[in-house]
C-alpha cells in the first residue's frame, strides 16, 4: 500500500519551531512529527510513503533518507514553487504506483485503523474517501435555563458535528481531478460530493491536528500522561 504525506508546510503559527524545519518535523518528546506519521502508516501496513514538501525540504530528507530504517520505503516529490496542497498532492500522486492509495496532512497525530477505510473505499466504489473525525468543542458548555439559571457545566464536550480529519484515501482517477496549483479541500472534493462521489469514514480513534503551539503543547501533554499510565499499568 502506497501513502502520500503533505508536508510542505512552512507552519507560521508554529513559530519559533518551525524557523529552521518544516511543520511536520516539529518535535514531541523528540520524535517528529512525520516520525509519528510514517510509524503509524507502516504499521496499518504502508510500504511506501511519498513525501510532499517544499519548505525546507532537506531537513526531512537528511531525517529520514529512503526510509529503510523505518520499514518502509520513502520517495520525495519536492515543489520548485509553491503548488497548495492540491497542487502538491496532484505532483506526489505521479509517483504512486497501484489504483488506491492513503495521502494525510503532515500536521496530524492519529491511530486511525486504515485498513477498514479502505476497506470501506474499496466496497463502496467512491473516488476518495475523508477520514472524519468528532468536533470537540474547544470552549467548556455551560447548561443554562430559560430563566438564566446554569445547572452545570460540561468541560470541551464532543459536538453533533464531525470534521475532516486530513486523511483520505484516494482512487488514481482523482489526480486528473486535482488543480496543478490550489487546494483539493476548496476545489475537488467539494465537487466530487457534489456528484456524490465522496465517501466518509466517522472514527472516534486518536486524532490530533498540530498546528499551534497550545496544540503542540497539550498533544505533548497526552503524550506524557500515555507513557506514564503505561509505566504504572
Amino acid at each position: 500500500m502506497h501513502a502520500v504525506i503533505l508536508a510542505g508546510g512552512k507552519g507560521e503559527r508554529l513559530r519559533p519551531y518551525t524557523q529552521d524545519r518544516p511543520k511536520p518535523m516539529v518535535e514531541i518528546l523528540g520524535i517528529p512529527i512525520l516520525g509519528y506519521q510514517i510509524e503509524w502508516l507502516r504499521s496499518q501496513g504502508v510500504t511506501d510513503v511519498v513525501v510532499a514538501c517544499g519548505y525546507r525540504h532537506e531537513v526531512i530528507q537528511d531525517y529520514f533518507d529512503d526510509g529503510r530504517k523505518l520499514g518502509v520505503r520513502i520517495r520525495y516529490s519536492v515543489e520548485s514553487e509553491p503548488l497548495g496542497r492540491g497542487g502538491a498532492l496532484k505532483q506526489a500522486l505521479a509517483l504512486v504506483e497501484g489504483e488506491v492509495c492513503v495521502a494525510t496532512n503532515g500536521d496530524v497525530i492519529t491511530n486511525v485503523p486504515l485498513r477498514e477505510v479502505v476497506e470501506q473505499h474499496r466496497r463502496r466504489g467512491d473516488v476518495a474517501t475523508l477520514v472524519l473525525s468528532p468536533f470537540v468543542s474547544p470552549y467548556g458548555i455551560v447548561d443554562v435555563t430559560d430563566d438564566d439559571r446554569i445547572t452545570g457545566f460540561h468541560e470541551k464536550p464532543e459536538l453533533p458535528y464531525w470534521i475532516n480529519a486530513g486523511i483520505y484515501v484516494l482512487d488514481r482517477s482523482v489526480r486528473d481531478l486535482l488543480p496543478d496549483v490550489g487546494d483539493h479541500e476548496t476545489t475537488t472534493f467539494p465537487e466530487l460530493a457534489a456528484q456524490g462521489r465522496l465517501g466518509a469514514y466517522r472514527s472516534r480513534a486518536y486524532w490530533r491536528g498540530v498546528d499551534t503551539i497550545k496544540d503542540l503543547s497539550e498533544v505533548t501533554k497526552e503524550f506524557e500522561q500515555r507513557l506514564l499510565s503505561a509505566f504504572l499499568a
